[in-house]
């Protein structure tokens, strides 16, 4: 009767599918009756909604076309034909995707699940069937297993249905039956569906069993019991309960065994608590935590559990190369299960397939089991076509696959079908190099000719065929090889080992004649050569030539030498030159400030009087910046300190109150100084805001969280603002270490420079620039980003494709974003996942581009001269005596500001240069001043 019933229960539930099945294609008979004038409102809506969708589904699947690699259009796609009910492309875009990617838990659940409810014939269910076993293979997922094994169920009544239905819960607890916190699961519904056997086996109340039934009755009674203390033996959660629930259902006294079993179990599982607890408070990915349960169980030694840590932690960490290597690595050398291994490194490279790594243990794996060449060759194929991020990758696995061709050759017969294979191997990686790669990556990621030098060793040695061999050294020199000595030496071996002495000594002479990095090696072995086994002619001839070639060297060393010194000699003088300069330019400076209010008041006196100045005190001509301002030229303060400063024997007196000022302010700003010896406590703090109030107070309460601040010593200006840096010392030196954190901490709005206090003039060398210039496979580079995202919103975008480590969005001086961030992820997989996935992301109207970090060569440093040129090119002006005179304009022509005679006659002759500027390079004329110009005016 329940067998009955639970048919009925079936046919129900096969109606409810068909009238799902019609829901899920639109089938307007399943919907009920509805108004009219609903039906005309929301008509219009509906439909534009299916044309805008329909357009997506367009989209989408031409541009799958152009790049099948891309996982988020794969999911889109899926999306929107699952929502209209699409059926049949549903179905061919799951199973493009499939053949692709392994699909993720959630995505074969839904699959299965839209599968089962239109299965509703035995052929159908069939493939329902085929589908979960493909699902099962992927990753091994409890939910996954549970499913498959309740819809089985279904099936019962099919022929050979209960024993199906044993065999897939036994591949389940296979699978994940140790699993501690899922495994329960598992168990229970295993010994529900025997209970449900047991109950439809009881013979009717009142009447007395067959031999048949009773013998039938004790085995399903043993099956349950069976299930029940292997369950005890297994260290699950909630073993209590079921060790309670087994003596309740048992009629007879539990065995003494089975209590010992489950009481270790238990001692067991309180050495699992620990890591399951672990991996239940972790956030994703969890990797340290399932690292540590691995060690764990890798002490222990069981290869089961063993292989299930693994598998879980791959379920959640699917992308990471480094993790899949490693479980690889314990099948291959500790399991040896064929289909095992080849199993999991089929799923490691449709996880990651941009990892050659990966490729190359599967090649090896399928060698070592002894799988047809033609599938090896298959799975080379699908290597070439995976993408990798490197020109070097595909050199690897190049490599590996000649490597395995080679060992499947006889050398010991003159010609085969696998030698001649292996040729034609050689010849097609060199080509690919050449043409795929080196197009590709603007390099063939073989600059050595490694692959070359392989076969011509093969031929050399395998095949007898030394002529071939030089052929393809001949080719590898052509490829700018020829001026390294390793290389000649290289082709010099194997001569020696398979060819004969007049080729060697061929060799020798070209490579004396090309090499350039070490010229005096290959002239030492050719030289050697001749001692052992030349003639006295053939001694001659290789003394003469290595004498003519050492004395080039030496000859365009020296040459160099000189050079060098030529240019250290011109820099010492230049930085001699800026030396002086600026110690000149100081003198000028104080100078002009002494003498301020003398030229204030000889200004007001001269005011309307052009052309009475006394002569010997002309003012010097002025330079207008953009803003009005009227500043004089670094020339025409010095020649400013030499008519004042040296040559006015009368100055006239500075009004009381403006001495008094400009003393009591030079004694409030003291010059900041710096002890040298104290640079490894001491960091040095820029780009601060200049209205920074209070900065040795402000500075000192943000340093000290990193260690006892000895002093903090901003520096000032002539007129006592603050200049935006200063040096904070340290009693300890991990303290200024530690201060190395705080760089780039937004302070009032501005990023904070910290850098170590380094004497540049001692260590030119040293780079402040603490990011990599090189590529870096875990790090992204990020351009388009909107000015308003910010570190959080950009995090909250990333930390979906990996575990990010660090963020750095990239700023100016001032702290305004530039649209440009830098993502760091915990490994380049995650890292790779994560631009195939966000490349061409629209963020707040703002499409992003994705790019592995890769920086550009930076630009070698400026020489000294050329650097300290471009920096006084256009000299930083300083204000007149006149201050910022915001409507003094120039009265000089500008054909005249223009003239750049070698020498400039002022009024009565020759300017003569002063004595602080007579030992340095001649200087530019003096510039007319408006007075100097009002009197030419006036005489002419």
């Amino acid at each position: 009767h329940k067998m009955a019933a639970a048919g009925a229960e079936a046919a129900a539930a096969v109606s409810e599918e068909e009238e799902q099945k019609r829901l899920l294609e639109g089938d307007p008979e399943s919907g009920g009756d509805s108004d009219d004038e609903g039906d005309s409102e929301s008509s219009g809506d509906g439909e534009d909604e299916e044309k805008e969708n329909e357009a997506e589904i367009q989209r989408l699947e031409e541009q799958l076309s152009i790049n099948a690699f891309d996982y988020n259009c794969h999911l889109d796609l899926i999306k929107l034909l699952r929502q209209e009910g699409e059926l049949v492309k549903l179905r061919r875009a799951r199973q493009k995707m499939s053949e692709l990617f392994p699909l993720t838990e959630e995505i074969w659940l839904d699959w299965l699940k839209d599968e089962i409810k239109m299965a509703s014939e035995s052929s159908e269910r069939e493939k329902v069937y085929e589908l979960f076993e493909r699902a099962v293979k992927d990753y091994i997922c409890p939910e996954i297993w549970l499913e498959y094994a309740q819809y089985s169920i279904g099936g019962i009544g099919q022929e050979g249905g209960i024993e199906r239905v044993r065999s897939i819960f036994e591949r389940a607890l296979t699978a994940v039956g140790l699993h501690v916190t899922k495994g329960t699961a598992l168990w229970e519904a295993y010994r529900e569906f025997e209970n449900a056997i047991l109950e439809t086996a009881q013979p009717a109340p009142g009447s007395v069993p067959l031999p048949e039934q009773q013998q039938m009755l004790c085995s399903q009674l043993e099956k349950i019991h069976t299930l029940f203390r292997r369950q005890l033996g297994i260290p699950l959660l909630d073993m209590e309960a079921s060790f309670a629930e087994y003596e309740e259902w048992s009629e007879d006294p539990i065995p003494e065994t089975i209590i010992k079993n489950y009481k270790k179990a238990l001692q067991q599982l309180e050495k699992y608590k620990p890591y399951e607890e672990a991996l239940l408070s972790a956030e994703t990915p969890k990797l340290a935590e399932y690292q540590a349960y691995i060690d764990f169980e890798m002490k222990a030694g069981d290869p089961a559990r063993i292989q299930l840590i693994y598998e879980r932690a791959l379920a959640e960490n699917c992308l990471v190369p480094d993790l899949w290597a490693r479980y690889n690595q314990y099948l291959d050398r500790q399991l040896k299960v064929k289909e095992l291994v080849l199993s999991a490194h089929d799923r490691a490279v449709r996880n990651c397939p941009w990892t050659v790594g990966l490729w190359i243990r599967y090649l090896l794996a399928m060698e070592r089991h002894s799988i047809d060449h033609c599938t090896v060759s298959e799975i080379f194929e699908k290597a070439l076509n995976a993408g990798f991020i490197q020109a070097t990758d595909y050199v690897e696995i190049w490599q590996a696959y000649l490597d395995y061709l080679r060992r499947r050759v006889d050398f010991t017969q003159d010609s085969s079908k696998e030698l001649e294979e292996l040729r034609s191997a050689f010849a097609r990686a060199v080509e690919y190099l050449k043409q795929e790669v080196e197009e590709r990556f603007s390099e063939s990621g073989d600059p050595s000719c490694t692959i070359m030098q392989n076969w011509a060793r093969v031929e050399a040695r395998l095949c007898n065929n030394m002529q071939k061999a030089r052929e393809l050294w001949d080719n590898i020199m052509t490829k700018g090889n020829a001026k390294y000595a390793n290389m000649w030496l290289e082709y010099y071996n194997l001569e020696r080992a398979h060819g004969d002495t007049q080729h060697c000594r061929k060799a020798l002479h070209r490579a004396v004649q090309c090499t350039s990095d070490y010229p005096e090696h290959v002239c030492e072995v050719l030289l050697t050569l001749e001692r052992i086994e030349g003639t006295l002619e053939d001694w001659d001839a290789a003394v003469q030539k290595t004498e003519n070639r050492l004395a080039r060297v030496n000859e365009q060393r020296a040459k160099a030498a000189e050079k060098e010194a030529a240019l250290a000699k011109l820099e010492e003088e230049k930085a001699e030159q800026r030396k002086q300069s600026r110690a000149e330019k100081k003198a000028s400076k104080k100078a002009k400030k002494n003498r301020a209010g003398d030229k204030r008041k000889a200004e007001d006196d001269d005011e309307g009087e052009w052309g009475q100045e006394e002569e010997g005190k002309k003012q010097p001509s002025k330079r207008h910046k953009g803003d009005g301002d009227v500043l004089p030229t670094e020339e025409e303060m010095e020649v400013e300190t030499g008519l004042f400063g040296r040559s006015a024997p009368e100055k006239p007196e500075q009004p009381p109150n403006q001495k008094e000022k400009a003393s009591t302010s030079r004694k409030e700003i003291p010059k900041v100084l710096h002890d040298s010896s104290k640079d490894n406590v001491t960091v040095f703090v820029s780009n601060l805001a200049y209205t920074m109030a209070e900065p040795q107070v402000k500075l000192r309460g943000l340093f000290e969280s990193c260690g006892e601040v000895a002093e903090v010593r901003p520096v000032f200006s002539n007129k006592g603002t603050f200049r935006g840096y200063c040096y904070v010392e340290f009693k300890e030196e991990k303290s200024a270490l530690q201060a190395l954190g705080l760089d780039r901490k937004v302070v009032e709005g501005r990023p904070m420079f910290v850098s170590p206090c380094i004497d540049k003039n001692k260590n030119p060398d040293f780079k402040v620039f603490r990011y990599s210039t090189t590529l870096e496979k875990h790090k992204l580079f990020i351009s388009g980003l909107p000015f308003s995202c910010t570190k959080e919103e950009l995090e909250e975008v990333c930390k979906a494709h990996g575990n990010v480590k660090d963020i750095r969005l990239v700023t100016n001086r001032a702290g305004k974003p530039k649209g440009l961030a830098y993502v760091e992820y915990e490994n380049e997989a995650q890292a790779s996942q994560a631009v195939l996935k966000m490349d061409g992301l629209t963020i707040k109207e703002h499409v992003i581009k994705v790019a592995i970090s890769n920086p550009p060569l930076r630009r070698p440093p400026e020489k000294p001269e050329a650097g300290r040129a471009s920096q006084f090119a256009a000299p930083r002006q300083l204000y007149g005596a006149r201050g910022k005179g915001r409507t003094q304009l120039s009265m000089m022509p500008r054909a005249l500001q223009r003239q750049n005679h070698p020498v400039a006659k002022a009024e009565n002759g020759m300017v003569q240069n002063s004595p602080a500027t007579s030992s340095g390079p001649p200087e530019e004329p003096k510039k007319m001043s408006n007075a100097d110009f009002a009197r030419m005016l006036l005489k002419e």
